[in-house]
């Protein structure tokens, strides 16, 4: 059964940054000067999933400014896709974002995953864009406590 937890400890925040490695930088070809960051040791809320005993999935939020929580880095290993690790990740990080004050979740979306983030409540503002990694996206939006 895959669940996903907050990443308490360094050990879980090492093995999000390689979850996201894999599916970023070796899978997708993203440099990897654009995929670690300053956050990702000071201010993320990192979240980790995994299938029993096994990390299958990744993804942080960071404060976008006041009461705007935006989630980043989802990543979810090839063999565990479309089994709810995406899901379970969502649903940990809008849980304590919410706790912490959220009122509305922002992201930017690779537009392969639109659809994902559409069924769990967001809704496309604005153009498809490139990030800088050559991967269209568009940014995405939702209320806290919307389903």
């Amino acid at each position: 059964m895959i669940r996903a937890r907050l990443a308490e400890t360094k050990n879980d925040v090492r093995l999000c940054l390689r979850i996201r490695w894999t599916v970023f930088v070796e899978e997708q070809g993203v440099r990897p000067s654009m995929e670690l960051d300053d956050h990702d040791h000071q201010g993320a809320v990192h979240a980790l999933a995994t299938d029993g005993e096994v990390p299958c999935g990744a993804a942080r939020f960071v404060w976008a400014e006041p009461g705007v929580a935006k989630i980043e880095r989802m990543a979810v290993i090839d063999g565990a896709r479309g089994r709810g690790a995406g899901r379970e990740l969502l649903k940990c990080l809008e849980t304590e974002a919410s706790r912490r004050g959220a009122k509305t979740f922002t992201l930017h979306a690779q537009t392969h995953a639109r659809r994902f983030y559409e069924k769990a409540g967001y809704r496309v503002v604005g153009r498809e864009f490139d990030d800088g990694t050559g991967i269209p996206h568009v940014r995405m939006d939702k209320p806290a406590g919307a389903h």
